[in-house]
């Protein structure tokens, strides 16, 4: 399935979560007037190895990743993985924050950045990864998620 790529921009004025300014322990709404989304995107993800592109098409919860994804979660490169095993990957805190996010970016058109911690698969110790996701749109409504993960 194709997706249209949609500016964030004008997302942002559908409202934040709470409010512009709110700061949350792992993670917060996007501000546009600290960055834009893509070049900030373009701009973290350029000459990293510890980084990657994730779309999640909805309703299926479908997962399509790049390599540095794989490699972020210690999963094997191309395996197959569930939305449902890569959240298990994560900490319990920011699973939650990671949900109110998700479902608030579905329900309203909006983008948003979370510092989430992560178990990789392969044992080693916790580590935190940004998550800077947007909606992608199709014939007037969410379709799906898309952005990037770098390891911080």
């Amino acid at each position: 399935m194709s997706f249209e790529r949609i500016d964030p921009a004008p997302l942002f004025e559908k409202g934040p979560l709470f409010e512009r300014s709110r700061l949350f322990e792992l993670g917060r709404t996007f501000d546009p007037a600290s960055a834009d989304l893509a070049g900030v995107a373009i701009h973290r993800v350029l000459g990293r190895a510890d980084a990657g592109w994730w779309e999640c098409e909805l309703p299926a919860n479908s997962l399509s990743w790049t390599t540095g994804v794989y490699d972020i979660f210690g999963l094997p490169r191309g395996a197959r993985v569930t939305r449902a095993d890569a959240v298990s990957l994560y900490c319990e805190e920011s699973r939650a924050v990671l949900e109110r996010l998700r479902d608030y970016a579905i329900e309203h058109g909006s983008a948003f950045i979370l510092d989430a911690r992560i178990r990789p698969a392969t044992g080693r110790a916790t580590r935190w990864m940004r998550i800077v996701g947007a909606p992608l749109e199709e014939g007037g409504r969410i379709a799906g998620l898309y952005g990037l993960k770098l390891v911080l």
